[in-house]
């Protein structure tokens, strides 16, 4: 096994202790026995809790990042191609492990400063979403849409259905579809 991937292996020990214990049970210790090795061979890779929880901001920041990329470059369609990824991947390919979004409440229960990396992806999406060839406030408030379900689905209080969700997302794409800059 690869150091990368026994790395993925401890933020995805990390995440499980958030999601199933709490943000205050995020010790190192906790993480060692969820990813099944010594607290030594946790420090080995993260030598700190502080590193640890930004390493699983990085890794949610850069994964969507490379699912937008990858879904934005197949789409034919120019006009709203950005702002079409980023609702797709929000709505059906974020992470369903709802622990490394916690990660990123973790971060801002222990230093806030270690939400950088998603403030830094933020900023650039945002300067995607405002030249995407369609009207930069409209394509700004669907993202803020998408953050929105988004952001109740972690927190877990979104009373809306799936089939309800999956009609928010099409009408946001009928917007997108539908505007120009």
């Amino acid at each position: 096994m690869g150091a990368n991937s026994r790395k993925i292996e401890i933020l995805n020990a990390a995440s499980k202790v958030v999601a199933e214990k709490g943000i205050f049970n995020l010790t190192l210790e906790a993480v060692a026995k969820e990813a099944g090795i010594s607290k030594g061979g946790l420090l080995y890779h993260f030598r700190t809790k502080e590193v640890l929880v930004e390493e699983m901001v990085k890794h949610l920041a850069s994964n969507y990042q490379m699912k937008i990329d990858e879904h934005a470059t197949s789409d034919p369609v120019e006009k709203g191609r950005w702002t079409r990824a980023y609702i797709d991947v929000t709505f059906n390919k974020a992470y369903k492990n709802k622990g490394m979004h916690s990660g990123l409440l973790a971060a801002k229960a222990i230093n806030p400063d270690l939400l950088r990396p998603i403030h830094d992806v933020y900023e650039e999406w945002q300067r995607f979403i405002d030249n995407d060839e369609i009207d930069p406030t409209l394509a700004t408030i669907i993202r803020l849409a998408a953050d929105g379900i988004w952001l109740a689905d972690l927190f877990d209080i979104n009373p809306i259905s799936v089939e309800k969700k999956e009609v928010i997302y099409k009408t946001l794409e009928k917007w997108i579809d539908e505007n120009e800059s």
